[in-house]
C-alpha cells in the first residue's frame, strides 16, 4: 500500500503517466476531485479553490486572508482522500502538503517549453508568443504560490524523490520507474505514516472548522487530542475558547481541544 503525488507542469504527460501508475498498482486517481469535494463540503465556489491554489497571493489576499481560507478547505479534503491510501494524486499543490510525509512517493514531471509551447498552440489555436507568454506566466505563479505559503521552490529538485524528463524517456519507461521504485519499502504505507496522516488530516478538519472564525489559526493533533493556537486577547480567552469548542464539535475524530491564546503584539 502507497501514496503518490506527481507533480506536472501543463503538457508534460504527468496525467497520462498517474493514469497509467495508478491502472497498474489498482489504485485510485484523482486530481480535480479534490476541488470539487472542497468546493461542496465548504460552499466554496471551485474557481475560487482554483484560484487560491493556483495564483500567486495579492495584496488583498494578505488583508482579507482569503487564500488562508480557501487553502485550509483544500487540505482538508485532500487529507481525507489520503488517508484511503492506495492513491495517485497528480492535481494542484499535493506536494507542498506532504513535504513532511515519509513513504509518500513524490514525483515531478518535466518536459520542454519548446514541447509545450507547440501543444498549447495547437489546443488553443494561438501564436508561439502567445503560447510561451501563458506558460512562463503559469509557470511563475505557481512557483511564487509555493514560496509565498511555504518558503518551498518547485523547482527544486530536493523537494521530490525523483524527477523524470519527458523527452529524455518516454511515458512507458517513466510509468516503469515509478512502478520500480513503489515497490521499495521506503514507500510503503506503514502504520506509523498512517498515524501520521490520520493526525495531520484531523489537524486540517479542525482547522477547516476554525479557518472563517480565525483565518491565522494553527493546529496540530495526536490520538484525538487537537491543540489550537489562536491569536487574541487573553480577555476574550474565555470567549475564545467557547467559540472554539462550538465550531469543532461536530468534527469527527476530536475527543479533547485545548486552546493556547497567542497575544496580540502591539508596536509602539
Amino acid at each position: 500500500m502507497s501514496i503518490v503525488t506527481i507533480s506536472r507542469g501543463s503538457y508534460s504527460r504527468g496525467k497520462e503517466i498517474a493514469e497509467r501508475v495508478a491502472e497498474s498498482m489498482g489504485y485510485e486517481c484523482i486530481s480535480r476531485e479534490i476541488i470539487l469535494e472542497a468546493s461542496e463540503q465548504f460552499n466554496i465556489p471551485e474557481i475560487k479553490l482554483i484560484r487560491a491554489i493556483h495564483d500567486a497571493p495579492s495584496v488583498l489576499d494578505r488583508f482579507t486572508y482569503g487564500k488562508e481560507r480557501y487553502i485550509a478547505f483544500f487540505r482538508a479534503a485532500l487529507f481525507r482522500r489520503l488517508q484511503k491510501d492506495n492513491l495517485v494524486y497528480h492535481g494542484l499543490a499535493g506536494h507542498a502538503f506532504v513535504q513532511k510525509i515519509p513513504n509518500i512517493l513524490k514525483v515531478r514531471i518535466i518536459a520542454n517549453l519548446d514541447d509545450r509551447i507547440k501543444e498549447e498552440m495547437k489546443r488553443e489555436n494561438i501564436s508561439a508568443d502567445q503560447a510561451r507568454h501563458i506558460l512562463v506566466k503559469d509557470d511563475a505563479e505557481r512557483r511564487k504560490w509555493s514560496m509565498a505559503l511555504y518558503g518551498l521552490d518547485t523547482w527544486d529538485q530536493r523537494f521530490y524523490d525523483m524527477t523524470l524528463h519527458i523527452e529524455t524517456m518516454g511515458i512507458d519507461d517513466a510509468v516503469s520507474n515509478i512502478l520500480h521504485l513503489l515497490k521499495r519499502p521506503c514507500f510503503q504505507t506503514t502504520p506509523q505514516v498512517r498515524e501520521q496522516i490520520d493526525n495531520l488530516s484531523l489537524s486540517a478538519q479542525v482547522a477547516a472548522a476554525l479557518v472563517r472564525e480565525f483565518p491565522k489559526v494553527t493546529v496540530d493533533s495526536g490520538k484525538g487530542i487537537v491543540f489550537v493556537s489562536v491569536r487574541g486577547s487573553l480577555v476574550d480567552e474565555k470567549r475564545i475558547t467557547e467559540k472554539v469548542g462550538f465550531l469543532t464539535r461536530e468534527v469527527k475524530g476530536v475527543k479533547k481541544v485545548n486552546v493556547n491564546i497567542i497575544p496580540h503584539l502591539i508596536e509602539y
